[in-house]
């Protein structure tokens, strides 16, 4: 199966009901997984939580872990 993906089918989703449920949860699946918790752990963070409080924070701080790791990655 090839994954390739050139940049004429990248399709941005606008500001959507479906785009916030895909962000959601994959927001879930980065907060949840041992890259981020291991990231949080280095900061000295407290774990992020699913109460609607919390999903401001959560929002910031995975957008925080993907811009840092992509960094680390950009070199």
């Amino acid at each position: 199966m090839d994954m390739a993906v050139s940049k004429n089918e990248i399709v941005a989703f606008p500001d959507s009901e479906q785009s916030q449920q895909v962000w959601q949860q994959l927001k879930q699946v980065i907060a949840n997984s041992s890259g981020f918790k291991r990231w949080q752990t280095t900061r000295k963070l407290e774990p992020v939580g699913a109460t609607n409080d919390d999903r401001n924070v959560t929002d910031d701080l995975v957008r925080c872990y993907l811009r840092e790791t992509l960094e680390t990655l950009a070199y």
